[in-house]
């Protein structure tokens, strides 16, 4: 009989303080628009020791989860033409006499970065959403002698909420 309640004890006991555990356990609330954060910019040299991409982090949350397009995601307002077929928006500035600078290819085009981030949103009733995600960019404009660089970041969800903007603090290039 003692045997009994020492099975009993060991692994009912447990089985219940674990669920009042889960039960108390505070869900997650985040805002239903995107919300980013900078974390850091790790710089990638080349073979020369020249600083030449970087590895971007940011942290977000989202209160829906609808962070992310699935690849056939190309109707409007995804489409190819529309500003939300990309949902993460990268602006690269450089800092050019105490200005912040877009600089320009040699056809005009501003050093702008987008991308897709591909779906993520959590399966079950709790959509809400946290992580990090992570982007390797160019980081060295070679046709540039301006070293300190800065970028504008923000991410939109599938409902067209586009987070706030973030800037990071300024990178200074090793250029030669």
């Amino acid at each position: 009989m003692k045997t009994k309640s020492n099975i009993l004890f060991i692994f009912i006991v447990p089985l219940i303080v674990s669920f009042f555990y889960i039960s108390c356990k505070k869900r997650e609330v985040y805002p239903d628009v995107p919300y980013i954060q900078y974390l850091d910019l790790v710089k990638i040299q080349n073979t020369s020791g020249i600083d030449e991409k970087g590895i971007l982090k940011i942290s977000f949350t989202d209160g829906k989860g609808d962070i992310g397009l699935a690849p056939g995601d190309t109707f409007p307002p995804f489409e190819p033409s529309s500003k939300f077929y990309y949902n993460l928006f990268i602006t690269f500035y450089e800092k050019q006499n105490g200005l912040y600078i877009i600089p320009v290819l040699p056809d005009s085009t501003p050093i702008i970065f987008n991308y897709r981030i591909p779906v993520i949103t959590p399966t079950g009733e709790n959509k809400s959403i946290k992580g990090d995600i992570e982007v390797k960019l160019i980081i060295n404009n070679t046709l540039s002698n301006f070293d300190t660089i800065a970028f504008d970041v923000s991410i939109a969800d599938r409902g067209l909420n586009v987070s706030n903007i973030i800037r990071t603090p300024d990178i200074i290039i090793k250029k030669q």
